[in-house]
């Protein structure tokens, strides 16, 4: 039995519970036959420093994959800001007047819909100057 745990631990490379469960035997048991022998210290040594060196390296690439997901996201919001600035560029920067339509989406929530009339109203607690429409209809 000695023989066959010090045997799985060293050349099978398997954790003490791992060889717990397969030969069904506490694991303290594998363990203490584990502590007798002169190698263990140093086999637990070398896969406590495999490990940290697989944490770390796992950490990393969750840090970049999370980092290439926030870069995706920032890409995707700055395309969708820069067409929404050329959107207005385009609209404010014509020769003509603004419409209404176009004025009301740039601020729409200045209007408030009307179902019965079919139209927006502009709200009358934002107070209104004379270039401002009273009423957009559809």
């Amino acid at each position: 039995m000695k023989t066959k745990i010090i045997n799985m631990y060293f050349d099978e490379q398997k954790k003490p519970i791992e060889i717990a469960k397969e030969l069904q035997i506490p694991k303290y048991t594998v363990t203490r036959v584990l502590q007798k022998d002169n190698r263990y210290l140093e086999e637990k040594q070398k896969r406590k420093t495999i490990n940290k060196i697989n944490h770390i390296n796992k950490t990393k690439e969750y840090i970049k994959r999370q980092r290439k997901i926030i870069q995706f996201e920032n890409k995707v919001d700055n395309l969708i800001l820069k067409k929404m600035q050329k959107q207005a560029s385009l609209e404010l920067s014509k020769g003509k007047k603004l419409s209404n339509i176009a004025y009301r989406n740039w601020n729409i929530s200045a209007y408030s819909y009307d179902n019965v009339k079919k139209r927006f109203i502009f709200k009358s607690e934002l107070g209104k100057s004379n270039d401002v429409p009273k009423y957009i209809k559809l």
